[in-house]
């Protein structure tokens, strides 16, 4: 009757409202393994490296982590919880890519200085000014003793 239609009719008008109205946004933030910060996959379950992010590789089920509007402009378009802005204003890397040992953005701001804030060298890192540019400060521990000099003082080859 009149007061079905009625309901009916407040009920299809309540539910376009609702699709009508802005959802907040989601946040994709998460913890990746070695504690490096990550993107969280739609599921609210995966979460991957950032460098895995628009990678073109499809890590989370359904793609989210290759859509354009991520991956359509880098790294303007990627929440910049997954990007580390390096010291030469054209250059920048993953998140996940700071204070990794390696010299990811070619002039170790990645590695060095209060921009990428790294802790010292863990226990498998051998502390010294290196020879070879992809390290900074530190090189592995498996490079000490190996018949090459990595460090300027030969520390890795003396003293390591």
């Amino acid at each position: 009757s009149a007061t079905t239609l009625l309901i009916l009719v407040a009920t299809v008008g309540l539910g376009v409202a609702l699709a009508l109205l802005p959802r907040a946004p989601v946040n994709h933030f998460c913890t990746a393994l070695n504690n490096q910060t990550g993107f969280l996959c739609d599921d609210r379950e995966t979460c991957i490296p950032a460098s895995w992010v628009c990678d073109r590789i499809s890590n989370c089920r359904n793609g989210e982590d290759e859509q354009e509007k991520l991956c359509g402009d880098l790294p303007h378009s990627l929440p910049g919880y997954l990007v580390f802005l390096c010291s030469n204003p054209t250059s920048w890397v993953y998140a996940d890519q700071r204070c990794n040992g390696m010299n990811d953005c070619g002039d170790c701001s990645d590695e060095t200085g209060s921009l990428a804030s790294c802790p010292p060298c863990g226990w498998e890192w051998w502390s010294c000014i290196p020879v070879h540019y992809e390290y900074c400060s530190c090189i592995p521990r498996r490079l000490c003793r190996d018949g090459v000099q990595h460090c300027l003082s030969w520390s890795d080859e003396y003293n390591c």
